[in-house]
């Protein structure tokens, strides 16, 4: 049910060269909860220009200190009447801003997300809309939209329909986020980069967004964008000038910005607890459109494996065991179709020795979906023409490869792709640079993607317990888990608790090893079971670099994910996420070096319950996992309750 109410004031546009008064303007925004607010005010400096900040508080404490908003503009307008172009105009747009009215509106609605960490999302805010018109020109005007959220605020930019063809072209976007002294940053360098914990000085690069912060006296923040459907990528580089602030950095120009034209939004979280923000993320799906996909019954999340030794056997082999362990698509790799990096390359045939049509089949009579890698040259060269083929061969899905989403370019190309997709009823994964800001919602045929540095090149377990605070904030990713491969820098049992760390409704297991190679150990059934999308989601330890801690709710029942740094972590923390009154059989997953199977994973049952508190000792680079299950009077006859202080 949705509550929506929108207020006007001094509406009335206002006309060219009207004299404001050297005064601050201000205006606040308020989340629902008051925990945050928007400050903004409207100001003339010493030469005449317009200011316009911002500032954002959360419980009363600085997050954002006065932080100034605008753009870099050059423009051509194009005179309907002659068809010329004028002379473009290159400045700062907002020198000369004249604010004619203002706008106040409130929402408060629920939605339904299949596809999410937690599958019911509140969308409460307060908003508020800032119009301003250009002195220099009548037909010339800007919008800036602000909303608070008990999670945290967001703004963005909106050029309004105007009466003649006006097209403009942002050369840079001057948005300023100016923190507290003493905050440090996790600073990623690219997509798919490790994080290094910086202060706001002397960075090597621009930072890959989001970023998450620490501020003084024990606020969290994540400064990051959401709706980027058509517009450049935006990184966070240092203020060159300011001490403590960071501008936004687009990746290159926006160009021919044809009005009515919204901008991405800007966010920022806060919180006084870090978890919190992952638990909070849904707010990116907030900024974006709801679902347009009417029919949304042939979009499945799942667990998959892929194919790579690509033979009718092979193939069959690979439908099998997904079958046996409850996954419910393999995946063929690239060089399938021939080489991926070759425009000669035709994605429409099968050139490795195996029957497409028949292999479908053969997974369709055992519930098993086929999805294909395809790269980006061929992505280029055949577009929707794939996508009809596809669904045409009975295909569920189709992994993009070496998509680098940067420019207005590429964003606008790889989101069209996933619009052809939904048309042709194909899922979508992207792989290589591509971050999430929240599309998922709009086409929720785009499952995952990956730009995090996974599995696929064996990061530390260090780097894996940073990244549920930094990267996981902006939506699913596709880590790649493996669990048999040597190369692996971390235990079996930290392995098995990825799934449930990083969210993604297509998760994919093995990644480096096939059914062959693959051991029947006693702890696959955690993977067997572990669902890969949920009904509410929790952080339950939040120590950066150190250690983490998540359980996550599908039905009745709870499964959590713990791992360890490097070094080791002990943990504590107690059992309040499941239901009062409810006794569980929790089954455990943990490293164990006396356990006499190649993994060294011991599994083990407890009875417990909303009162319990679990003490892991976990191992250096180890983790634990575990599922929650209420109790059957069975399973109270023969197992034990854990003990207090135990240690698991």
């Amino acid at each position: 049910m949705e509550k929506t109410k929108r207020i006007s004031f001094f509406g009335a546009l206002l006309l060219a060269f009207v004299t404001i008064p050297s005064v601050a303007q201000s205006f606040t925004v308020t989340s629902p909860d008051s925990r945050n607010a928007a400050k903004v005010e409207v100001t003339k400096n010493a030469s005449g220009n317009t200011e316009i900040t911002y500032s954002f508080r959360h419980c009363g404490q600085d997050v954002i200190l006065p932080s100034s908003l605008d753009l870099t503009v050059d423009n051509h307008t194009w005179e309907m009447a002659t068809g010329k172009r004028s002379v473009p105009k290159l400045d700062k747009w907002f020198d000369n801003l004249i604010l004619s009215g203002t706008e106040t509106y409130a929402r408060d609605t629920t939605w339904h997300n299949a596809y999410g960490e937690c599958s019911l999302v509140r969308d409460a805010c307060n908003g508020l809309i800032l119009h301003f018109v250009k002195n220099d020109s009548s037909e010339c005007s800007l919008d800036i939209e602000f909303r608070a959220y008990d999670e945290g605020i967001a703004f963005r930019y909106i050029l309004p329909m105007h009466p003649t063809a006006l097209y403009h072209r942002i050369k840079a976007e001057n948005t300023e986020f100016r923190l507290p002294g003493g905050t440090y940053a996790w600073h990623a360098a690219w997509a798919q980069s490790g994080y290094n914990r910086l202060p706001l000085e002397n960075w090597p690069e621009d930072a890959e967004r989001p970023l998450t912060l620490e501020l003084p006296g024990g606020l969290y923040a994540a400064v990051g964008e959401a709706a980027v459907v058509d517009f450049p990528r935006g990184k966070l580089r240092l203020s060159a000038t300011k001490p403590n602030t960071i501008v936004t950095s687009l990746n290159d120009d926006a160009t021919d910005l044809v009005t009515p034209y919204n901008f991405p939004w800007r966010y920022v979280m806060a919180a006084g607890r870090l978890g919190a923000l992952l638990e909070n993320n849904y707010m990116v799906l907030n900024l974006n459109e709801a679902s347009k996909i009417a029919d949304e019954s042939w979009i499945r999340p799942g667990k998959i494996i892929r194919e790579t030794r690509l033979t009718d056997a092979n193939s069959k082999a690979c439908i099998d065991f997904a079958a046996k362990h409850n996954m419910q698509y393999i995946l063929y790799d690239w060089k399938w179709y021939g080489p991926s990096f070759d425009f000669a390359s035709d994605a429409t045939e099968v050139v490795v020795p195996f029957n497409m049509e028949e292999i479908v089949e053969y997974g369709k009579a055992r519930g098993v979906g086929i999805w294909v890698y395809v790269n980006q040259h061929a992505l280029q060269k055949q577009g929707r023409h794939l996508f009809e083929t596809y669904r045409k061969w009975g295909l569920a899905g189709v992994k993009f490869g070496f998509v680098h989403f940067t420019s207005q370019h590429w964003a606008d190309w790889v989101h069209g792709l996933v619009r052809d997709a939904a048309d042709n009823r194909i899922m979508v994964n992207i792989h290589d640079e591509y971050r999430p800001t929240g599309y998922s919602r709009t086409y929720p045929n785009l499952l995952t993607q990956e730009g995090i540095c996974g599995n696929e090149e064996f990061p530390s377990a260090t780097h894996n317990t940073i990244l549920p605070f930094t990267r996981m904030l902006c939506g699913a990713a596709d880590y790649t888990v493996c669990y048999f491969d040597p190369r692996l820098k971390t235990t079996h049992a930290h392995q098995l608790a990825l799934p449930v760390m990083y969210f993604s409704p297509l998760q994919t297991l093995y990644w480096y090893d096939t059914p062959a190679r693959i051991k029947e150990t006693p702890e696959l059934a955690f993977f067997d079971a572990v669902p890969t999308v949920w009904d509410e989601t929790r952080v339950v330890n939040d120590d950066i670099a150190r250690s983490a801690a998540v359980v996550r709710r599908s039905g009745d029942s709870w499964f959590l994910g713990a791992i360890a740094c490097d070094e080791g972590a002990d943990l504590t923390f107690g059992a309040s996420f499941l239901k009062d009154g409810t006794k569980y059989l929790m089954t455990l997953y943990s490293d164990d070096p006396a356990v006499d199977t190649p993994t060294k994973v011991a599994v083990r049952k407890y009875i417990v319950s909303s009162t319990s508190i679990l003490n892991f000792r976990l191992l250096p680079k180890g983790g634990a996992a575990a599922i929650f299950t209420p109790a059957t009077p069975a399973d109270l006859r023969v197992t034990k309750a854990l003990k207090k202080n135990t240690v698991l």
